[in-house]
């Protein structure tokens, strides 16, 4: 065999093998790299299940969980062993809590520290009831947390002898606590049953309210969604528009219209 061929065929024997190798390469899985990442835990207690307002917890209520120490939320509870859900058994809840959240202090009330209501009462504010029907109270559809305008009817005896009404506007925009005894409305709820709306005022709007049951009767009007304030103003229309009042008209004489001052 000739010396030119033999070096065709090396070159070409050599090419093939390259070829063969870069196919292998081409075919061959990517290599899966992994790298660890260390990250700082730490243990915070958390709700095994949700916790809806009011809810008494027991030994069961709370776990340990690990939790990235920079995502702490802050007065979370660290935990120091198991004796740290234990130490929470018989707190209140103050406001509802999710399924794996973690406890802060600020959450959970102490029995015997206080109720449920008045932790959740804003400061300087009073809780004051009043006695609902399905004609006074929205036919029951008002639940916990809506907000309503307040009215007062009277009826007062006219000057030849008849009876006449009057209607006023007590507040307006005030935040409903509670419907009963129910705090808070469950999920897909349209009503509440209960006999007494329990409202959000301050001390000068209760006084006034006591005082307006006793005068007539308290009818409640369902405000929207879109009409919550969260500034504290909410029920200081009532007061600004208290000499407000509609005039009734009986065998075609206007009837006397007064207010609360």
């Amino acid at each position: 065999m000739k010396k030119a061929q033999v070096v065709g065929i090396a070159i070409a024997g050599i090419c093939g093998i390259g070829a063969f190798i870069g196919m292998q390469k081409l075919t061959a899985k990517p290599q899966v790299v992994q790298l660890e990442v260390k990250t700082n835990l730490a243990e915070v207690l958390v709700a095994r299940s949700d916790m809806g307002l009011g809810t008494i917890a027991t030994d069961s209520s709370f776990r340990c969980q690990g939790w990235p120490q920079e995502a702490v939320p802050q007065g979370a509870i660290i935990c120091r062993g198991s004796a740290t859900a234990k130490e929470f058994a018989g707190h209140i809840a103050r406001a509802p809590i999710l399924a794996s959240e973690p406890i802060t202090r600020h959450k959970l009330i102490k029995s015997g520290e206080g109720g449920v209501l008045a932790s959740i009462l804003p400061e300087g504010m009073r809780a004051i009831s009043t006695k609902i029907t399905e004609d006074s109270g929205v036919g029951r559809l008002i639940l916990p947390n809506d907000h309503v305008d307040v009215y007062l009817i009277r009826r007062l005896r006219a000057k030849g002898g008849g009876d006449e009404h009057t209607s006023e506007l007590l507040f307006s925009n005030v935040r409903i606590l509670a419907i009963g005894q129910r705090l808070e409305s469950k999920e897909g709820q349209k009503g509440a049953e209960g006999n007494t709306a329990t409202l959000e005022l301050s001390p000068l709007q209760s006084e006034k309210l006591a005082l307006s049951k006793s005068m007539g009767d308290i009818t409640l009007a369902l405000r929207s969604i879109a009409d919550f304030k969260r500034d504290g103003s909410r029920a200081a229309d009532g007061e600004q528009r208290r000499n407000e009042t509609v005039r009734i008209l009986r065998y075609g004489q206007k009837s006397r219209a007064s207010g609360i001052n």
